[in-house]
Parts: structure tokens; sequence; C-alpha cells
């Protein structure tokens, strides 16, 4: 019988700071509809909606950052890398991370683990290639992170993932099988810009686009709450949506609120994974839970 889930333990966060936040972009491009939606690449409409990430969204972003000083972490597809090499190398000059995204945005669930383990290659020597980087971290396309991909990140010598939604803290992942672990950085789908701003007819979104000032004020509110619990902050963004003026506003006033508290650890995600990391927390063992169990 698997062991009860238990909840991640409180994290004490560097000089006494009482939470900690990060922001994060998802530099998909065009790889977020072509996997799933191969036969949208005829569709121009679709991809020049994409290519505005990295196109315009990316150089907004990187100057707001730069106002804010703020260093952020971006995963990367590796086709993204590929394509769009220009946009991936200005993040990496800019002083960011880079985090590994997968190859073509697959999610991990449904794939064999030989056919996962190829996407992930795939993507690190795309990543490598273009960006001369070796990323530590890993955000699963779609957060769909299947039970052997930790495994998998291990043998590739990720220090941290960050997909799963269980805790408001960080914290060790047992690897199952080896004598290892990965730090967790949780994530939520109310603290993701594409669950508030994306509509691709016949692809995404319901067709409602929410106004950057309604966006604003729950990810305010979502920030204000974990900062009272000790928790940890982490937004996910898209260049191809909120590089757009009226949202990328929004974004640098909550991120002026968020630097602004003067008890917030600001930081890419590797940093928090290595803070983590020198804790010596005890691992937490997730798995399948068993439908048949009494």
């Amino acid at each position: 019988m698997s062991p009860a889930p238990r909840p991640a333990e409180p994290v004490d966060w560097p000089e006494g700071r009482r939470a900690a936040a990060a922001f994060t972009f998802d530099l998909d491009a065009e790889s977020a509809v072509l996997y799933e939606h191969p036969t949208a690449r005829h569709r121009m409409s679709v991809m020049t909606h994409q290519s505005y990430g990295p196109l315009v969204g990316v150089p907004r972003l990187l100057r707001l950052l730069e106002r804010q000083d703020v260093r952020a972490t971006f995963f990367v597809p590796g086709w993204t890398a590929l394509h769009h090499p220009d946009a991936v190398r200005a993040v990496v000059a800019a002083g960011h991370e880079i985090g590994h995204h997968g190859y073509l945005h697959e999610p991990p669930t449904g794939l064999a683990p030989g056919t996962e383990a190829e996407y992930l290659d795939r993507g690190l020597d795309a990543l490598e290639r273009v960006a001369g980087v070796r990323p530590v971290g890993y955000r699963a396309p779609m957060w769909e992170l299947s039970y052997h991909t930790p495994g998998l990140l291990a043998e590739r010598g990720f220090l941290y993932d960050s997909s799963l939604m269980d805790a408001d803290v960080p914290y060790e992942l047992a690897v199952p099988d080896r004598d290892s672990s990965l730090v967790e950085i949780p994530v939520q789908w109310a603290l993701d810009d594409w669950e508030q701003y994306c509509y691709l007819p016949g692809i995404s979104g319901s067709g409602l686009i929410e106004s950057p000032r309604k966006v604003r004020e729950l990810w305010s509110l979502e920030f204000r709450a974990l900062r009272a619990e000790g928790g940890c902050f982490v937004l996910t963004n898209h260049p191809f949506l909120s590089g757009r003026p009226s949202r990328a506003a929004a974004l640098e006033e909550l991120i002026e609120e968020v630097t602004g508290t003067g008890d917030t650890w600001v930081a890419p995600l590797a940093d928090l994974a290595r803070h983590v990391r020198s804790l010596d927390l005890p691992p937490r063992t997730l798995t399948p839970p068993d439908p048949d169990r009494p």
C-alpha cells in the first residue's frame, strides 16, 4: 500500500524574508498550437498570433524586466529555440534563466517513456545549440507531468520541476527507484495568463478575454494571500499573451507591488530551487491514486 500523502514542509526564506515570488514566461510561440493541432500551420492568422510572442512580446517584456530590475525564468521548447533563435538569445543576454519546456510542446502524459526521453533530449540539444545553455529546470507543456517524468529528469541532471499543484511552497519530490529527488516549485491555473487571455477559435478558450484590470486584481489578491502564508507566488505568462501592451502594463504594476513589499524574495526559479535544496527537506513521495482501494 502506498503511503498517505502529507503536506509540504514550511520553507524558511533567505535573510528572514516573509515570502518568495517568481515571474516566469513560457516562450511557446507556434509550438503551443502545432503539436495538438498540426493543420493549424495553414492558418496564417493563428500562426501570427503565436509569433507575436517572440517577435514583439519578448522585446517588450525584456524592457519591462530591466526597468524593474527583476530576473525571470523563460521556459522554451526546443522547436521555439530553433525557429526564433534571436528571441531566445536576447533572453540569455539579458541575464534571465532558460528552462526546458519540451520540444514541440508535447504533454508527457500519454507518451511512452522512450518517446518522452527523445523529446527531452531533442529539447536539450536545441537549447544548447542555440543559446549555449543546459537548463537545470523543467516545466511540462500544459503542466501535464507524468509519473515517469521525474525519473527521466533526474537521469539528465535536472535540479527542479515546476508543473505540480499540491502546495503553496516548493518541496523535495522523491524520484521513484532512485536515491534522489527533484525540487518541485508548484504552480496553479489562476496564476496563468492562458486562462485569462487566450482565445484561438477552434483551438483554445471560450471567447471571453478578460480585462487586464481584472487579471491584475486576481493576481494581486493571490500574491497578498500567499505572502501572508509565507508561500511562494509563481506567475506564468506567455509572451504572445502578456506581451500585448495593456497586459504588459498591468503586469508591470503587479511587479512593482511585489517588489515594493520589501519582504518578498523575487528570484528566478533556479535560485529558489537551490535555496530549497540547501534546506535538506525530507522528500515527499507522490504515487498514482488507486481507484479500487477501499
